[in-house]
């Protein structure tokens, strides 16, 4: 099959001059970041003493990506078009920044790094240098959303960015390894979830080189016609340039690109002018240049270009053997730099007339800096929502479906600038309110009976969790808000991408020009302690565990115990800026412990002593209980009337938290309290049991430091699970009341001899209702039918 267009001859001589040697400028500059510590001009013959000591950075996908760089350029200033550039093969890191160079924002930016042979100079000198700046499109390159260092992402994050961008173009290099992975996989199917009425267009480019770090790559062994059938299967048009001639490539490429432009403003304008939104076939580019194109051909006797052996520096021992420093040299000088420039080292004017202008350039675009184009969200006041709360634990709620009412409404209300994403669990998770004011997102066929599904829906579920990861971080780094809702267990999936976007958020902290953008916001549900069908394979709570080794100044944790403490934390999550909220939340019927105007205080202080379920009024505690999550605060309230009840004298304080963050110091995370308010309210030696979501041991890492430490005691999910009640799934890991019970008679000094048949009481209440489990399927029902009373009522005839 032969999808190679005839495109005869679509730039003139002049035209095919100037691009080629603005590609030629570009590769010199590439190379030179790589090798050369001085002499960037190659004024004077290239000595041991120009080349750095430790060689870093790709080559071989480099040149590549520099011919797609310039022919974009090109396409930019006859179509003024808005366009940003996604790579996938990151490590052309130091591609990218030549282009950024050469057009000039890199000099704008860094104005010490500047258009002239001495900024030449610094430019070569600070990649992947101590002090610099790293080997990837790292958040320090202008235009880049996208850095590549793991491989995958790119044509998701590309798709994220052109959802609600009606007149941006997303052009995405896809590397050939990059194709291998199961993200890049699935996100060929992004183009269903695309629609051309009201989104812009992603233009995927799978630049096949041939070759990993060692080995070939599958896309580029399988027979062609394989290849262009899959990609006919997923819906795309392909179109094929293949060559080594860089006139030849250069005329295929601008024609095809031209082509492929012209596709893609037709599809735009028919839905534009017509309505429909249904999913057409969009071109794709497919790129077959050799490895490492125009650099060495051999190397000691051993062929270079073409092969794995041009991945990432193909002459290694410059400084130590005469002859690749001889063939560097070479190398450097078949570029011609005294033609590409000037006595200054200043791109000749030839070359510098040739980008875009201003913020068409694609290192200048404002999308790729997607705090500057952010818009605050339109938000319901939250308070309007809340359920009434006239005595603690009345009535029963599903926060997540209360929360879906609001939710509703921002989505109402931000029609072009807000998303809900998740991986077919919107309804599960208790959302389905926001499919009353709009769809699940969809131009693939819709049939008869199918639920909720159209062009506009703005409702993005897929049966990917990357798909959903990388979508909402695309959509964020261009300016945009949006919420994740998941399944807390299968959240892990996305374990490495939410690395990669902590440490996008914290390097971009602290780059001036970057502006801050709307936070990631996961809401996880389903979660660990109410999994009654799924059973032990849907039991994880550890993504908390993940997020906080994260640096502290990007990352916050809520664990909402009610509704009305949920509408409040995710009020605040939407309003905040350049953080990873990770919230969780019950989706089941559970008590309602405070009233709005109690949860906005609760959630501003981040934990609080819980007066109404204390009996430590003007006394110091003999016991500290402490919750954080709904079903552990559910089981720490229950505890806490069994202890009223049966030892009255005793003096108990029920500390809730909301904020997990508060646990560390404030010398640890910016939420932390100081250590004299966190003994103020934990104590400096009574003993503490807190029941917690999670993993136990991540209380005790958050608080090794507090005084109170040694006294305190931490039940919470021990990997103990399966399809069961409710009530058994916290007694197989002793998170129940009747065992926080049986710790605060063993833990408080002095209460074991006197509360012995209490404590009998409370082992044989367990065994009780795991009988109770066993023989009618469903939990007991003092346990189902327990209600909070305030200890008033009691005393009421």
């Amino acid at each position: 099959m032969d999808t190679t267009l005839d495109t005869a001859a679509p730039l003139t001589g002049e035209e095919l001059r100037r691009l080629d040697a603005y590609w030629r400028a570009a590769n010199y500059l590439t190379i030179g970041q790589i090798y050369l510590l001085d002499n960037p001009l190659l004024r004077e013959p290239l000595a041991p003493e120009h080349i750095k000591p430790r060689l870093l950075g790709h080559w071989g996908t480099s040149p590549g990506l520099n011919l797609i760089y310039v022919h974009l350029n090109r396409a930019i200033v006859a179509r003024d078009l808005s366009a940003i550039y996604v790579t996938g093969p990151g490590h052309g890191g130091p591609a990218l920044v030549a282009n950024t160079w050469l057009e000039g924002t890199y000099s704008e930016l860094y104005p010490s790094v500047s258009r002239d042979e001495a900024g030449m100079a610094r430019l070569f000198r600070q990649f992947s240098f101590p002090g610099g700046i790293p080997s990837h499109v790292a958040p320090e390159v202008p235009g880049s959303i996208h850095e590549g260092g793991e491989l995958g992402y790119s044509l998701m994050h590309a798709y994220g960015a052109a959802f609600d961008n009606p007149d941006l173009l997303v052009a995405c290099v896809i590397g050939d390894g990059e194709a291998e992975t199961g993200p890049l996989a699935a996100s060929w199917l992004s183009n269903v979830y695309l629609n051309p009425a009201r989104d812009g267009a992603v233009l995927p480019i799978l630049h096949l080189n041939g070759y990993k770090i060692a080995n070939p790559t599958a896309l580029d062994r399988i027979p062609p016609d394989d290849l262009i059938a899959m990609l006919r299967g997923f819906g795309y048009e392909p179109y094929v340039v293949s060559g080594d001639d860089p006139d030849t490539v250069h005329q295929q490429f601008a024609g095809t690109l031209d082509k492929a432009l012209d596709e893609i403003a037709g599809i735009q304008r028919h839905a534009r002018t017509t309505g429909d939104g249904t999913r057409p076939r969009w071109p794709v580019i497919v790129l077959r240049t050799p490895k490492g194109w125009t650099g060495p051909r051999e190397v000691d006797g051993v062929r270079v270009e073409g092969t794995f052996r041009s991945h990432q520096v193909p002459l290694s021992a410059v400084r130590d053997n005469p002859d690749h420093l001889r063939q560097l040299e070479a190398w450097l000088r078949s570029y011609r730099p005294e033609e590409l420039f000037d006595a200054t080292g200043a791109p000749i004017d030839d070359l510098a007339a040739l980008p875009p202008a201003g913020d068409r350039r694609m290192s200048a675009n404002p999308h790729a800096n997607g705090g500057v184009v952010l818009r605050d969200l339109v938000l319901p006041d939250f308070r309007q929502y809340a359920v009434d709360v006239p005595t603690p634990g009345e009535p029963m709620a599903e926060a997540t479906r209360v929360f879906g009412t609001w939710l509703r409404d921002v989505i109402r209300a931000n029609p072009d600038r807000f998303r809900l994403f998740g991986p077919d669990e919107v309804t599960s998770n208790r959302l389905g309110a926001a499919l009353e004011v709009t769809d699940r997102a969809y131009t693939a066929q819709i049939r008869d009976g199918d639920d909720h599904l159209s062009p506009d829906g703005r409702v993005m579920e897929v049966l990917s969790e990357h798909l959903c990861q990388g979508w909402l971080e695309g959509y964020l780094l261009t300016g945009r808000h949006g919420v994740f809702t998941s399944y807390e267990a299968f959240i892990h999936v996305v374990d490495s991408m939410v690395n990669q976007h902590a440490k996008w958020l914290k390097v971009t902290r602290h780059i001036p020009w970057r502006r801050p953008l709307a936070s990631l916001n996961y809401l996880l549900s389903s979660h660990v302690w109410r999994q009654d069908h799924n059973g032990f394979s849907h039991q994880d709570p550890g993504f908390i565990d993940h997020v906080v080794n994260k640096k502290a100044e990007v990352v916050r944790v809520y664990l909402p115990p009610d509704a009305n403490t949920l509408l409040s934390t995710m009020d605040h999550c939407l309003r905040s800026r350049h953080y990873i909220n990770v919230v969780v939340a019950g989706k089941q019927p559970a008590p309602s412990w405070l009233t709005m105007d109690e949860a906005i205080l609760h959630c501003r202080r981040g934990l609080g002593i819980w007066d109404w379920a204390s009996t430590d009024a003007d006394a110091e505690p003999d016991v500290v209980l402490a919750c954080a999550g709904d079903v552990p605060t559910l089981e720490t309230l229950a505890a806490a009337d069994l202890l009223r009840r049966h030892l009255p004298d005793l003096k108990v304080r029920v500390v809730n938290v909301v904020d997990l963050m508060r646990l560390q110091p404030d010398s640890e995370h910016p939420h932390g309290l100081p250590d004299t308010q966190f003994d103020t309210i934990f104590t400096t030696d009574k003993p503490i049991i807190f029941a917690y979501h999670g993993y136990p041991w991540l209380i005790h890492r958050l608080t090794y430091r507090r005084t109170n430490h040694r006294n305190l005691h931490v039940r919470g999910y021990k990997e103990e699970g399966t399809t069961t009640t409710p009530f058994d799934m916290v007694m197989l890991n002793d998170l129940d009341r009747y065992h926080l019970v049986i710790d605060v008679i063993d833990r408080v000094p002095g209460l074991g001899a006197r509360a012995a048949h209490l404590r009998q009481a409370m082992v044989d209440a367990r065994q009780q209702c795991r009988d109770h489990t066993r023989r009618h399927g469903e939990d007991a029902p003092e346990v189902t039918e327990w209600r909070w009373i305030r200890e008033e009522a009691e005393t009421t005839p």
